[in-house]
């Protein structure tokens, strides 16, 4: 088979544990632009962190950003799609939250909202304190989220929580999960993200395809986690890593080496330049 894409997710897949595109990785996605193979991040993260790593990899594709809530233009000229989650639906899930004293962020194409500072938090400041203006994040601590939202005008495409025990996370997402209109997923033990129902990287990734005349056949898709699941099974070859979760590697075709071990650059090697080191 020809392969014509690569979508990739970004943590725990391209980015090693130090949050990183190695060399190899670097390389090998540069000579498959060279040979006319378009790559694509397809991230749980918001637009504006995607697009700093796509431009350090001279990408010029769409991106696919919030579990595939949000496709657009790396120059933000254009949003080629979106489905963010309804202000009735939010409002549902807040309630719930603060009932559980949950912690939780969301965010938009470029705004991220907490209720209060924690390690998450902290490391996008510094995150930003390291970049150029245009790179940064903007993070806002805000008291309801609910009068946020509506006096900005702002748009939900995820919501995540974070919660380091496994019994109170487990319970909180059966309980979360009686809402109707919402997707329920996971791409770290430790948290929960909610996306408008129907919302994945699959259904994402298929939408651009189809708009750039490319068949699922043509493309490899590559993950690590629960939420790369839909898009491992629509592609033509679903590679999950190493490091994956168990349940990523059995809906992948193919197992790839961990994230440390430049993962994404070995499978590009193989299956689109034709060689191995």
């Amino acid at each position: 088979m020809s392969y014509k894409l690569i979508a990739t997710d970004m943590d725990g897949t391209l980015l090693n544990s130090q949050n990183k595109i190695t060399d190899r990785n670097k390389e090998a996605i540069l000579e498959a632009l060279e040979e006319g193979v378009k790559v694509i991040l397809c991230t749980g993260r918001i637009f504006t962190s995607a697009l700093y790593y796509a431009k350090a990899l001279e990408l010029d594709t769409p991106i696919i950003a919030c579990n595939g809530a949000y496709i657009g233009e790396q120059d933000k000229s254009k949003i080629i799609y979106e489905e963010p989650i309804s202000l009735q639906t939010f409002r549902k899930i807040v309630e719930i939250a603060e009932e559980e004293k949950m912690y939780y962020h969301f965010y938009d194409d470029s705004t991220f909202y907490a209720r209060e500072l924690n390690d998450t938090i902290m490391n996008y400041m510094n995150w930003n304190k390291e970049r150029d203006e245009m790179d940064r994040i903007d993070i806002r601590i805000v008291e309801d989220p609910l009068d946020a939202i509506e006096e900005e005008n702002s748009k939900v495409y995820k919501i995540v929580f974070v919660d380091e025990n496994r019994r109170k996370l487990k319970n909180f997402r059966k309980k979360i999960s009686t809402i109707e209109g919402i997707e329920v997923v996971s791409s770290w033990w430790s948290n929960i993200e909610i996306m408008n129902e129907g919302v994945s990287k699959g259904k994402a990734l298929n939408k651009l395809c189809e708009m750039l005349n490319i068949s699922m056949d043509e493309v490899i898709a590559i993950g690590d986690n629960e939420n790369d699941i839909p898009m491992l099974k629509t592609a033509g070859l679903g590679v999950a890593m190493k490091n994956g979760e168990e349940e990523a590697k059995e809906a992948a075709d193919y197992i790839a080496d961990t994230n440390d071990e430049s993962g994404v650059g070995k499978i590009i090697e193989k299956f689109i330049l034709k060689k191995d080191k």
